[in-house]
């Protein structure tokens, strides 16, 4: 089980930054693939960037190079930094975890079984 909530949401202007945490707690933060997902209302949830338990990395094309996904504090905490915002990253943000699997970490959500609550980034143009 793990227990996730993030934090670090809100306005920013078209161009600028700004950094989410995910509070991360229970027996598999340690070995747990983590992500983070973004959700518009009325569209699918979009993964963004994702980290494996050896703290491999991938990107979603629409973020690469701008967003950078990382841990600290004994995985325990996971950071999703967000530079060049544009507003189309305007979005609520989620964090998630699963326990390792075998083969490639891939950003779809059915491959994640754990959830945060969300926080909502509003960037303006």
């Amino acid at each position: 089980q793990v227990q996730l909530v993030e934090s670090g949401g809100g306005s920013v202007e078209s161009g600028g930054s700004l950094t989410l945490s995910c509070a991360a707690s229970g027996d598999l933060v340690t070995r747990a693939w983590m992500a983070w997902f973004r959700q518009v209302p009325g569209n699918e949830r979009e993964g963004l960037a994702a980290i494996d338990e050896v703290g491999r990395t991938t990107y979603a094309d629409v973020v690469k190079g701008r967003f950078t996904i990382s841990q600290a504090n004994g995985k325990k905490t996971l950071y999703l930094q967000m530079s060049l915002l544009k507003p189309e990253d305007t979005a609520t943000y989620y964090c998630a975890a699963s326990p390792p699997r075998l083969g490639r970490l891939l950003l779809w959500a059915n491959q994640f079984e754990y959830w945060g609550q969300g926080t909502p980034v509003t960037v303006s143009s």
